[in-house]
């Protein structure tokens, strides 16, 4: 459950339940006690679990001497902007983000939104396992931040045009909250999947998700938007459809903001993940952007940013930053604001200025089902071989191989025992070809599934 940058489990006896959150919890308030944190911001999703993993979780810290803030049923974005509104270090959002039902989490931040890394979320396991928790009494404050939140985020873009989106939020937490941020934006709402229903009737509240995005494109259609926004299960992945229902994967629709950073601040450092187009930096250095490639991971990219005074970054998981115009965090509603700024300067329709980026034929993130404790060492041979057989090999995160006119990808998931693949060329034809060759050397790996997946 302790992965590279969050905790992750399935609500059930053994992984996470209300016992073992406070177990992993006691151990998060020691670990912020050794840090001199004494504070820190807690709020939950509405995965059917929350509620009592939250009582759980600010039970446990008070029990060791941390005073809790206490923001309710919010979105992950709340906890990372609620520290710098209160002036406070910590923060845990209960949550499994993107995962489906039946799955819960928790996300901890310290020092305002930056979480934990690996090492630090390995600090926290060992405490836990050696049961040497933190005493004292902590003390509770009950808040709520949704007009300050929204209103904050609201002053900082700017809607030209009025817009009519197709707001998809899954029946996960962002249904309590963006439609309001949308309208309140000026923009004409049609809601899809608003109700909340912790069971997520429909399909996972992700994005990245090919069924989630293909609704939202059929609703749009349907209701004759000018385009159409999904919005993941805690509220920091954002998924964008055309006018026409086609679906705009995030390193498409990540060309369309790096131009509207760019345009305020030339020469701007842009920070992407491994898995997005190379139209992406191609486009960004077309516009005089300075184009900068980090592993896949929220954490790594804000880390990135910092590291090289980065403007912007994202993933093509649909996780946003913006550092100039806000916090450097990912928010979804955020990004869907920003992205609405910059569509209604354009004349065009959306499906207008996407034909106008460059251009590659590529595949959605895709999962092969493998065991945990295998998929790194297989994602370690693999790239060792095809540097062997003399491939261009990026491999600051997994493999990126450049082949023909494209390239293929391979990573161990961060969050799920899986590997990830995504794959591109110029032409349907490499492509194919390029899915090959990744095809027969992971047949080599009889625990590998042969069926890949829409992650």
């Amino acid at each position: 459950m302790f992965r590279e940058y969050d905790i992750r489990g399935r609500e059930s006896s053994d992984e996470l339940n209300a016992e073992s959150v406070g177990l992993i919890v006691k151990a998060f308030g020691t670990f912020l006690r050794k840090k001199n944190i004494g504070q820190v911001i807690v709020g939950h999703d509405n995965r059917q679990s929350s509620e009592d993993f939250y009582q759980a979780s600010i039970e446990a810290l008070r029990a060791t001497g941390i005073d809790v803030i206490a923001i309710g049923t919010c979105l992950t974005p709340m906890v990372y902007w609620a520290p710098y509104h209160f002036q406070v270090k910590g923060g845990l959002m209960v949550t499994a983000s993107h995962n489906p039902a039946g799955w819960n989490g928790l996300k901890l931040g310290i020092d305002y939104s930056k979480t934990l890394d690996g090492a630090q979320i390995r600090e926290v396991l060992q405490i836990a396992q050696s049961g040497e928790f933190a005493s004292g009494t902590g003390s509770l404050r009950k808040e709520n931040i949704r007009e300050a939140y929204i209103s904050d985020m609201l002053s900082r873009a700017k809607l030209h045009r009025k817009l009519k989106i197709l707001l998809n939020t899954a029946n996960a937490t962002s249904s309590i909250f963006s439609p309001e941020i949308f309208r309140r934006f000026g923009c004409e709402v049609i809601e899809h999947n608003t109700n909340l229903d912790s069971s997520y009737p429909n399909y996972v509240p992700n994005p990245a998700n090919v069924e989630m995005m293909e609704d939202t494109g059929k609703q749009v259609v349907e209701h004759g938007a000018d385009l159409g926004i999904g919005i993941d299960a805690d509220g920091d992945r954002l998924g964008v459809t055309d006018e026409k229902g086609q679906i705009i994967w995030p390193d498409r629709w990540l060309i369309l903001l790096s131009r509207l950073i760019l345009a305020k601040k030339p020469g701007a450092k842009i920070v992407f993940d491994v898995k997005v187009s190379e139209a992406l930096p191609e486009d960004i250095k077309a516009h005089g952007g300075v184009p900068i490639m980090s592993p896949t991971g929220y954490m790594y990219v804000k880390e990135r940013l910092k590291t090289e005074d980065g403007s912007f970054g994202g993933e093509q998981s649909g996780h946003t930053f913006f550092v100039d115009d806000f916090y450097g965090f990912d928010d979804a509603n955020f990004a869907g604001l920003k992205l609405l700024e910059y569509i209604s300067q354009q004349s065009e329709l959306l499906s207008e200025l996407v034909a106008k980026t460059p251009y590659y034929i590529s595949t959605p993130a895709l999962h092969a089902h493998v065991p945990d404790e295998a998929k790194y060492e297989i994602v370690k041979k693999l790239t060792e071989e095809f540097k062997a057989e003399g491939h261009r090999v990026i491999d600051i995160n997994g493999a990126r191989v450049y082949l023909l006119s494209g390239w293929g990808l391979v990573r161990a998931s961060s969050n799920l025992p899986a590997l990830v693949l995504r794959f591109e060329a110029k032409t349907q034809e490499d492509l194919d070809k390029i899915q090959e060759i990744f095809k027969q050397k992971l047949a080599k790996f009889p625990e590998v599934a042969t069926k890949w997946e829409s992650a």
